[in-house]
């Protein structure tokens, strides 16, 4: 704009000026350090090894606007979490991904869309230090994650307008239930009538008990 008006300055003597003046800046958007290239939705074959998170929007009885935060892990299909509250931000996102691999191991990867909390400081800084990956989705393609997309739709579906929160602790309650109804009860076809918790259960059998029977390597040294 400067430049159409004939001013000759440059963009560092710019920036400097905003700088002093207290500015609000537009800044080129920050690589994260363990984020990957956008690519198209990645498959998981293990336990932990991509967890999908993303955000719902709904209300109280009066209007009042809450806000869940959703984390799915794709393999078990497991909600392991849905944090729900009026104002949730980046750090809220680290406390609820630090709580859950605190009780089941880390993740490998993280998906999620490119709204602010998942591209915020402190989630850059949580999967740095913690060596998790994070893979956000393609500019208008929410298919690339799709598991907590379609998570999303049941969650709203079969809680959220089937029930009045009165009240923010009301609201955690009923849908802390209907997560648990999720995980323990609901079967699943896509895990072949099991319910989440049950395939997990099965899984983690079936990987020690694949670990108990791979024959020992024995150890070479001098005698």
């Amino acid at each position: 704009m400067l430049r159409r008006e004939g001013h000759k300055d440059n963009v560092k003597r710019v920036d400097r000026l905003y700088r002093e003046e207290g500015l609000s800046l537009r800044l080129r958007p920050r690589r994260n350090r363990a984020a990957k290239l956008r690519q198209p939705k990645q498959l998981a074959f293990a336990i932990n090894e991509v967890w999908s998170a993303d955000f719902v929007a709904d209300a109280l009885f009066d209007g009042r606007k809450l806000r869940m935060l959703t984390v799915v892990d794709c393999y078990t299909q497991e909600c392991l979490a849905i944090d729900v509250g009026q104002s949730l931000k980046g750090e809220d996102v680290v406390r609820t991904l630090t709580r859950i691999a605190a009780a089941r191991g880390k993740p490998r990867t993280v998906k999620s869309d490119n709204g602010s909390e998942f591209i915020s400081k402190a989630m850059d800084r949580w999967a740095y230090e913690n060596a998790v990956e994070l893979d956000f989705s393609r500019p208008g393609k929410p298919t690339d994650n799709a598991k907590v997309e379609s998570f999303n739709g049941r969650l709203r579906s079969e809680c959220l307008n089937a029930h009045w929160f009165l009240s923010l602790d009301d609201a955690k309650r009923k849908i802390e239930a209907w997560r648990q109804y999720y995980n323990e009860i609901r079967p699943h076809s896509a895990l072949n009538w099991a319910t989440p918790a049950e395939y997990a259960r099965r899984m983690r059998k079936a990987a020690q008990s694949h670990a108990s029977t791979e024959p020992e390597i024995p150890k070479s040294g001098r005698d």
